[in-house]
């Protein structure tokens, strides 16, 4: 095959990928609204905001490339006891989460780029703190919506090529799976839940949006996840504004052993309020869900936004501060370090 038919090959793949609306209709769903998927609160970035950003922005610099601190590779069954938790963090949103003899693993990112083109984006500034292949054998994967720094194809790919791990996601998100093999997939809605062994994975809304291209924005559901087991109940957070579906959590659990929650990509602040959460709002969730131990995640790797690479991290111990919330209670890990839950 020629160069030139082979560029115009991928030229052809590109718009397809950016430019084609989903195929389906969500209307059993309360959260479905003609063409889209709306939030519990109101309010949404438009394309106006969008522009003013990208005019306006002043993106701090950022490393080319760091190098992570070594730690052990984590193991393969960390307890045959439900009730001994482990948490790792990979990167990013990326978390090996391990209730006894159970590998959960959220939102596995490994790709170089987040982002539709492999030549233009975001790109990482460290590797993943675990490798791919030193990853344990994953039974569950949490995926909280189609955005690219959440929604690896590739790494899904190849996670379910040799694990055949069960992955669980917001409703219309199979649409991008399966043209790729990727098959053991079950869609939930907002408060839905699905039983896995001694598991019941709850999907919970989140204050986002979703959208892998120009024409599909919003036409696949995005949200968290509340895992009840025998030994307590985890809370990750996917990506989340602030919003009352935290208090809504709040309302149907009482109090979580374990939450994921977003720390980074908040700057400038009245443009991605809508969409992400800063550190201080990370520590009012903590509190408002009475979580014994939480973890920063949605950090470090990737610039996504306006703030320096370490002002996640400083703000939350500023915030940490404030609120009067002990430093142990909510947890910085570097990326491949493990740590016993409590």
């Amino acid at each position: 095959m020629s160069r030139s038919v082979t560029s115009e090959i991928s030229q052809l793949r590109i718009r397809n990928r950016l430019f084609s609306r989903h195929p389906q209709q969500f209307p059993a769903s309360v959260h479905w609204q003609g063409q889209k998927f709306v939030n519990l609160d109101s309010g949404e970035r438009r394309l106006k905001s969008v522009v003013r950003w990208l005019q306006t922005r002043r993106p701090s610099p950022w490393p080319v490339w760091e190098e992570n601190a070594v730690f052990s590779a984590p193991e393969p069954v960390y307890s045959p006891q439900l009730q001994d938790w482990n948490v790792c963090f990979i990167n990013h949103a990326s978390v090996l989460w391990q209730l006894g003899p159970y590998n959960l693993l959220t939102d596995p990112v490994y790709a170089e780029r987040v982002s539709p083109f492999r030549w233009a984006g975001p790109r990482r500034v460290r590797a993943p703190g675990v490798a791919l292949a030193q990853l344990p054998t994953i039974h569950v994967i949490l995926l909280s919506h189609n955005h690219y720094d959440h929604m690896d194809l590739a790494t899904l790919g190849y996670l379910s090529q040799r694990d055949h791990p069960l992955i669980i996601t917001g409703l219309g998100n199979a649409h991008y799976m399966r043209p790729h093999g990727i098959h053991n997939i079950v869609e939930l809605d907002w408060w839905q839940v699905h039983h896995w062994n001694t598991l019941k994975v709850h999907f919970v809304p989140s204050q986002h949006f979703s959208g892998r291209g120009v024409a599909d924005r919003d036409q696949a559901l995005w949200g968290g996840f509340v895992v009840d087991s025998p030994g307590g109940t985890g809370y990750f957070a996917g990506d989340t504004g602030w919003g009352r579906h935290f208090q809504e959590i709040a309302e149907r659990w009482s109090a979580f052993r374990l939450g994921l929650l977003p720390i980074g990509a908040y700057e400038p602040r009245w443009f991605m309020r809508l969409a992400h959460i800063n550190p201080e709002e990370a520590v009012r969730a903590h509190q408002l869900l009475k979580i014994q131990h939480s973890v920063a995640i949605h950090h470090h790797t990737f610039q996504l936004t306006d703030e320096p690479m370490q002002q996640p991290a400083e703000d939350l111990a500023v915030a940490l501060m404030q609120h009067q919330v002990p430093a142990a209670q909510f947890w910085v890990l570097k990326e491949g370090e493990s740590r016993r839950v409590p």
